[in-house]
């Protein structure tokens, strides 16, 4: 948890973990050895990955993580996560400690550190006044303390991109989503200079 040290910028972060036990950690470590050659769940900060929830809720955000259900088309485990959520009001919560890998982003989870925003659309969240205050406050502050530069926060539309990627497994080598364009990421980037 790294409440406190968003004390000193005014940020409020709740703590609302997904269960991450030993199973959870096993399977993250599985993952990480098919994927990228790593046998190991401990995430070294590398990236900044910007998401959008596509629903409208930090509840059902929640649920759908904490429930580490198998993706569709391997049917591997872990589960999707990320570490944090910016709700609409500008409410940030943490879900994984920041050690922990979540799985957010092909090629990247092994680097990245995952932000969702709850909402539809990256417009959307681009043009809340609190939602976006709060999501640069915590994109800054990760930042600061990862050694994290402004090119290395990116949009997950533009994980393919980025000189970290890594996949071994071939059919997901160019496989990313749309979320947080270059576009949009463009002026996110120019808002948080």
């Amino acid at each position: 948890m790294i409440a406190a040290a968003f004390a000193a910028a005014a940020l409020h972060v709740v703590w609302k973990p997904i269960p991450f036990g030993p199973q959870r950690k096993a399977e993250t470590a599985r993952y990480a050895r098919a994927h990228y050659g790593i046998d190991s769940y401990v995430l070294h900060p590398r990236v900044i990955v910007e998401h959008v929830t596509a629903n409208d809720s930090f509840g059902a955000t929640w649920n759908t993580f904490a429930a580490d259900t198998p993706d569709p088309e391997l049917g591997q485990l872990p589960g999707t996560c990320a570490h944090f959520v910016v709700d609409r009001d500008g409410t940030v919560y943490q879900l994984v400690p920041l050690n922990v890998m979540c799985r957010h982003t092909v090629g990247l989870n092994y680097v990245a550190i995952g932000i969702e925003h709850v909402g539809m659309s990256d417009s959307q969240v681009l043009h809340d006044p609190a939602q976006m205050r709060a999501s640069l406050a915590l994109t800054r502050m990760l930042m600061r303390r990862f050694g994290i530069s402004v090119r290395n926060v990116i949009g997950h539309a533009e994980s393919l991109t980025s000189p970290y990627h890594r996949e071994h497994y071939a059919p997901w080598r160019h496989q990313t989503h749309a979320d947080w364009s270059h576009v949009d990421m463009q002026l996110y980037r120019r808002r948080l200079r």
